[in-house]
């Protein structure tokens, strides 16, 4: 889903309907700078995912402002949610890439790993016209930890291969697990650290992993790919896996 570009919808058009003062650009950047903050906060373990919702609504009222409690910061995020919904679209190499790896990878099987709620990551998956695209969708919500810990990688390898399949690498990988994801740490650092091929989509939304240098080197050293576009994706796994 092109989710940077949903976001940027939302907040605009929730900025419009509350009557905030202040560019448009400003209010993007911000509301991306509370996003990532809050967001890892949540990865942390010192918000949950409730909690990181209302902080980056709060805080954002506050720069405009406007002072808002708990629970009308809880209002405030639904109200935003609803525009942020209605901006759902997928990016257009999404479904061309599905489907040219289907077709150079017969067999190939896919699932989503995901930082949310299963309910909601369903409804999604549905809006945008996809469930049926994807065999499994392990949520950390109903894991009970969240990307990058290495067991909801795990989990979700299991979920595919069983729990009784004997390891076919040393490391106890499947050879052909492979994850695809737009957070380097998160996504490509973690499905590598827990032994799957992990590739970085990187299309150039900045946040403060994809700059940290040693991240990078860490990912060099782990085998991450980074690519740019999901176009590039069959001709590498073909490449790497041979059909």
């Amino acid at each position: 889903m092109a989710h940077r570009d949903a976001v940027r919808a939302g907040i605009f058009a929730h900025v419009r309907a509350l009557a905030y003062d202040g560019e448009p650009a400003a209010a993007d950047a911000l509301w991306h700078e509370l996003e990532e903050r809050h967001y890892h906060a949540y990865l942390g373990g010192t918000l949950t995912f409730e909690g990181q919702r209302r902080a980056r609504a709060r805080d954002f009222a506050a720069a405009h402002g406007h002072v808002i409690g708990d629970e009308e910061s809880g209002r405030w995020f639904a109200d935003y949610f609803e525009h942020y919904r209605e901006a759902w679209a997928l990016h257009a190499d999404a479904l061309p890439a599905l489907d040219a790896l289907e077709a150079v990878l017969p067999g190939v099987r896919f699932g989503i790993i995901t930082n949310g709620e299963a309910g909601f990551q369903q409804r999604k998956l549905e809006q945008l016209g996809i469930a049926g695209r994807f065999e499994h969708v392990v949520a950390s919500g109903a894991i009970g930890v969240t990307k990058p810990d290495r067991r909801i990688f795990d989990a979700a390898v299991a979920a595919f291969v069983g729990e009784d399949t004997g390891p076919s690498d040393p490391d106890g990988s499947p050879p052909a697990a492979v994850y695809v994801g737009d957070r380097l740490a998160t996504d490509a650092l973690g499905a590598a650290r827990a032994g799957l091929l992990g590739i970085w989509l990187d299309r150039g939304i900045a946040n403060a992993e994809a700059a940290d240098p040693a991240l990078r080197d860490e990912a060099l050293e782990a085998g991450v790919i980074r690519i740019q576009g999901l176009d590039e994706l069959a001709p590498l796994l073909v490449g790497r896996f041979g059909g």
